[in-house]
């Protein structure tokens, strides 16, 4: 199987994204809420702060994997703008990241605020990597 031609230099800056939209969107965006959302004690959460290095390498990767799969995806789209970037997105999250995590939801209890925050998050994702790999080939 040949690899499909992609723009790896806007691979890697949309995983950099992802990441910041992360830490924006958990730590200032909906920190309070998503923290009670998460019923997990303060002290709990000061002792998995060692693995945070780990944790953040293993986030950027998961945008890197997200955006060169989107990258292929978009490939398939022509003519390619904004707009259709932002379509393929939205498809794309709407099709796979939110019935999935729903599913998951449901059946481990979460709470529908809390699967709101992620799966909202998920969607910004995707939508604005999309806009971004539409439009920087």
């Amino acid at each position: 199987m040949a690899f499909p031609h992609v723009n790896y230099l806007a691979i890697l800056v949309c995983g950099a994204v992802i990441f910041l939209l992360g830490g924006i969107w958990y730590s200032l965006i909906f920190r309070k809420t998503w923290i009670a959302l998460m019923a997990i004690p303060e002290e709990k959460m000061k002792e998995g702060a060692g693995a945070m290095p780990f944790n953040f390498l293993m986030a950027f990767l998961c945008g890197l994997a997200i955006s060169y799969i989107m990258a292929i995806v978009i490939n398939h789209f022509a003519p390619f703008s904004c707009i259709r970037g932002a379509m393929v997105g939205a498809m794309m999250w709407a099709g796979f990241a939110a019935p999935t995590s729903f599913a998951t939801a449901i059946f481990s209890m979460t709470k529908k605020a809390l699967w709101l925050i992620n799966s909202t998050y998920d969607l910004v994702c995707f939508v604005v990597v999309g806009m971004i790999l539409s439009v920087w080939r």
